[in-house]
């Protein structure tokens, strides 16, 4: 096995590309792996951090005419930008969405979508089998059972992917507070989409600009 560790190893935004696949009507209504609020705040919250991180993002729907449109939490993300429609199951044998994903010149692909037994686990087996470097996240993915989603993810480790959850991924892409162009746009995922987390800074922020009582100064 060859052990994914090192520097070199964590995710780039400047070498990513993101994948949303089949994030739809028709797979939310069998989603049981995890709530699906939830998952549809992640994969929200997936998108908005790819576009502040400027990672090139390619939405994916199958069927849509049946199986309805990517929810627009995601689509609004990015006005205008055309949905690759297939009929194809597995996504990595639509040559449409592969030749997107390699016209963006980048490595680590990046893939969450509805189910994670079917329409994520296949193409991220297949890429790996062409040589991508892929990472999967679980968060922003689900399937028609915890067993479903479960035993997927093991399916695509013993194949070589990589896991993350969105946050993990952001903090990663971010990677230093220094970086001032984007810690901001981050910021405002974090308050929109990580529950707690966004709660603790917002009040932290309201603490700060708390004047301090007369006389306890």
């Amino acid at each position: 096995m060859t052990f994914r560790n090192g520097l070199a190893s964590l995710l780039r935004p400047e070498d990513s590309v993101l994948v949303l696949i089949d994030h739809q009507p028709y797979q939310l209504t069998n989603l049981n792996s995890h709530e699906p609020q939830m998952v549809v705040n992640n994969a929200a919250a997936l998108a908005k951090a790819a576009k502040v991180f400027g990672v090139p993002t390619i939405m994916t729907s199958v069927i849509a005419e049946r199986g309805g449109l990517i929810f627009a939490q995601i689509t609004d993300v990015f006005p205008g930008q055309e949905v690759i429609d297939r009929t194809f199951i597995n996504t990595w044998e639509d040559p449409k969405v592969v030749d997107a994903v390699k016209a963006t010149g980048r490595k680590q692909l990046v893939i969450a979508g509805l189910w994670t037994e079917i329409c994520v686990a296949m193409p991220v087996i297949q890429a790996l089998g062409e040589g991508w470097d892929v990472t999967v996240i679980t968060d922003a993915s689900g399937g028609v059972s915890v067993e479903a989603h479960q035993l997927a993810v093991q399916r695509m480790i013993g194949a070589g992917a990589n896991m993350m959850t969105w946050l993990a991924l952001a903090a990663e892409w971010q990677r230093d507070w220094a970086r001032v162009e984007t810690a901001a746009g981050l910021t405002e995922v974090l308050v929109q989409h990580a529950a707690g987390s966004g709660i603790a800074y917002l009040w932290e922020q309201q603490l700060l600009n708390t004047p301090v009582p007369a006389g306890e100064a």
